[in-house]
């Protein structure tokens, strides 16, 4: 049989000159098949074993690896129905609480967030759609998101003016292992989670007045993560809805709602401000933070550089903290005052998960507290593991 080296002397010696060189590459060609086919027998005798067996990478054969024939099975396919009717935010908080931790430790690999702007014209838009992933180290799954939203001409085919699926992956193979079809849901859900983490580190258990300024699907599902942290008196403005929102939280929680009449009245009595809006004009004002024993402010409405619902005076006045500096800093709250010149980077008091570590203290007095939740590839990898951690064994 042939081997390298035998083709190599073949080569040499065919090779007295140019000419001769030329002239034997056909037949080089011919010697060269006949390798390959070799190869390609010896390593079917010795193919990677399946997932599941153990392999050792430094004494795996090459060839293996180069002609491994083995397929993956298709991924698991989860629809709208069924995603909505098994998970929750409350699903979520211990998982999500966990990966900011590991975030804060270097133990999370998290991406910047890809934006791609659907400008308005005859065939398309407008729209946006954002792509998140990461991989929380030491989980058997990482998680990349597409979500797409405010595609507002929506309406007009009776459609919601997002969607989105997330797909999560297999971290020993890297094959997809499922589809979740979840239109946003879960990325409502993880950023639900969010809020329960940042009001548990960063207020203390007596304050259970909780405002919400905004009351779509968002407000919500912090609701519904505010009541697992703490039983809490709920007060709610809206341009639009905040009525329908308070009677369904009442109903559903088992706790108080009320409506305020504006956002400066909802300031003066909250111990805790959810802000999630969809606008890019701050909703409240320094002066109408009147609470003597502080508040805490959780905003997850700026999730590009267009928005700002924290004006920039607050910013400054806060002990800020984000969930990732490196995105808040381009996409979040803190874009805005970076921008104005009233803080930079070094202005950060803590990222969340340093809070959660112990790192450094949540809540230690009267001040004002802005917790910047623009939402990370962390938060995307932990609901995807427990999305499929419950859902693959239906």
């Amino acid at each position: 049989s042939y081997s390298v080296f035998s083709l190599s002397q073949y080569l040499s010696h065919r090779t007295g000159s140019f000419d001769l060189f030329r002239s034997s590459i056909d037949e080089a060609k011919t010697m060269f098949s006949s390798l390959a086919r070799q190869a390609v027998r010896q390593s079917s005798k010795r193919l990677i074993p399946l997932a599941g067996n153990a392999v050792n990478s430094a004494t795996a054969p090459v060839a293996a690896r180069a002609f491994a024939t083995g397929s993956f099975p298709a991924p698991k396919l989860f629809d709208y129905e069924t995603v909505t009717a098994n998970l929750t935010v409350a699903d979520a908080i211990e998982s999500v609480e966990a990966a900011f931790g590991a975030l804060a430790q270097g133990k999370v690999d998290v991406p910047m967030p890809m934006h791609i702007g659907i400008d308005e014209s005859a065939v398309a838009g407008p729209g946006d759609c954002h792509i998140k992933g990461g991989y929380v180290s030491g989980t058997p799954t990482f998680t990349v998101k597409l979500a797409c939203v405010s595609f507002y001409k929506n309406a007009e085919l009776g459609l919601p003016p997002g969607s989105g699926i997330f797909i999560v992956v297999n971290a020993v193979t890297g094959a997809p292992l499922g589809v979740f079809q979840e239109n946003r849901f879960m990325t409502d859900l993880r950023t639900g989670a969010a809020g329960a983490v940042s009001m548990k580190h960063c207020s203390l258990p007596s304050q259970d007045v909780v405002g919400f300024i905004g009351c779509g699907a968002i407000a919500r599902n912090m609701a519904r993560a505010a009541a697992a942290v703490r039983p809490i008196q709920g007060i709610a403005f809206g341009l639009a809805g905040a009525e329908e929102f308070a009677a369904e939280m009442e109903a559903e929680l088992g706790m108080p709602f009320t409506v305020a009449s504006s956002a400066k009245e909802l300031c003066a009595k909250a111990d805790v401000i959810f802000t999630q809006t969809p606008g890019s004009s701050p909703v409240l004002e320094l002066e109408w933070l009147t609470n003597p024993n502080g508040v805490t402010i959780i905003a997850s409405g700026s999730d590009q550089p267009t928005k700002q619902e924290i004006p920039n005076d607050v910013l400054k006045a806060s002990k800020y903290i984000s969930d990732l500096t490196k995105q808040t800093s381009k996409v979040g709250e803190l874009r805005g005052a970076i921008q104005a010149g009233v803080m930079t980077e070094s202005d950060v008091y803590a990222e969340l998960g340093d809070i959660v570590n112990g790192t450094k203290p949540g809540r230690e007095g009267n001040e004002i507290i802005v917790v910047d939740l623009t939402g990370t590839g962390a938060q995307d990898a932990a609901i995807g593991q427990v999305a499929w951690d419950k859902l693959s064994t239906l």
